[in-house]
C-alpha cells in the first residue's frame, strides 16, 4: 500500500509541475521591446515682435540654444538627436523623442534673463508645438484706478 500511495503523490506532483510549466508562472513574462522608427519632435520659437523692433537677435538666441541644450546630460552633445535651424525670425528645433517643449521655454527665459529682457518679454505658447516671444501688456487694467 505504501508504494502505491507514494506513486499517487508522485504522480500528482509531476502533474502539477507540468501544469505550471505549460501555463507559466504569473509575473515572469519576458518583456519584448519593439524597436520602430524614432519619433521626431518639431518645435518653433517665434521671435517676430522683438526682432522687428531690433531688441533681440535671433541668431544670438540660436547660438545660445546650440551651446546650452543638453543631450544625455551633456551640453555640446547635439549630434544627430537635436537639430536647430533659423528661418528669418523663427527658430526651429527638431529633436528625437525624449525632449520636452518646456525645456525650450526654460532656456528661452534663461536667454532673456541674460540679455536683461526678461522684464519686457515673456514666452507664450500659442499652440502645441511652438512658443512666441511677446511683450508684457502694461496698459491692461488702467480703468480701475
Amino acid at each position: 500500500l505504501k508504494p502505491l500511495a507514494q506513486g499517487v503523490v508522485g504522480a500528482s506532483a509531476t502533474f502539477a509541475l507540468s501544469l505550471c510549466l505549460k501555463m507559466g508562472v504569473k509575473g515572469l513574462k519576458k518583456k519584448v521591446v519593439v524597436k520602430g522608427k524614432k519619433q521626431t519632435l518639431k518645435f518653433t520659437i517665434d521671435c517676430q515682435q522683438p526682432a522687428d523692433d531690433n531688441i533681440l537677435e535671433t541668431k544670438d538666441l540660436e547660438k545660445f540654444l546650440n551651446a546650452r541644450i543638453k543631450v544625455e546630460g551633456k551640453t555640446g552633445n547635439l549630434g544627430d538627436k537635436v537639430a536647430i535651424s533659423r528661418d528669418k525670425q523663427k527658430i526651429h528645433v527638431n529633436a528625437e523623442a525624449p525632449f520636452s517643449k518646456r525645456y525650450l521655454k526654460y532656456l528661452s527665459k534663461k536667454y532673456l534673463k541674460a540679455q536683461q529682457l526678461r522684464d519686457f518679454l515673456r514666452v507664450v505658447a500659442p499652440n502645441k508645438t511652438s512658443y512666441e516671444l511677446r511683450y508684457f501688456n502694461i496698459n491692461e487694467d488702467n480703468d480701475e484706478e
